[in-house]
């Protein structure tokens, strides 16, 4: 059984300005588990606590085929296609939190 969509594409980064590029069926889950990683990931082990993108897919193919594409290009276009859309890199799940919270 396929678990159904949304897919989501997401970046997070940290103070220093690593990437990291993912895909997931459950956003909220998968940001947990990350911060719940320690040192032996490498979102754990670089400190990867925000998420300053996210593209979301009905399909789980379409996911991760554009997921593989960002992760094959230069930082300077990822960098770019973030800042089109969060010139400040702020943390959007702040934004997803309260959106959350409002519509309980």
């Amino acid at each position: 059984m396929r678990t159904p969509g949304p897919y989501w594409v997401y970046v997070l980064t940290n103070r220093s300005g690593t990437l990291y590029i993912g895909v997931t069926n459950d956003l909220e889950r998968r940001l947990a588990e990350h911060a719940a990683s320690g040192d032996e990931q490498f979102t754990g082990r670089y400190a990867m606590d925000r998420l300053i993108y996210t593209e979301s897919y009905p399909g789980v193919r379409d996911a991760i085929r554009r997921e593989k594409q960002l992760e094959g290009w230069r930082r300077s276009k990822k960098v770019a296609l973030v800042n089109r859309e969060n010139p400040s890199w702020r943390d959007l799940r702040e934004s997803r939190s309260s959106t959350a919270d409002e519509s309980s």
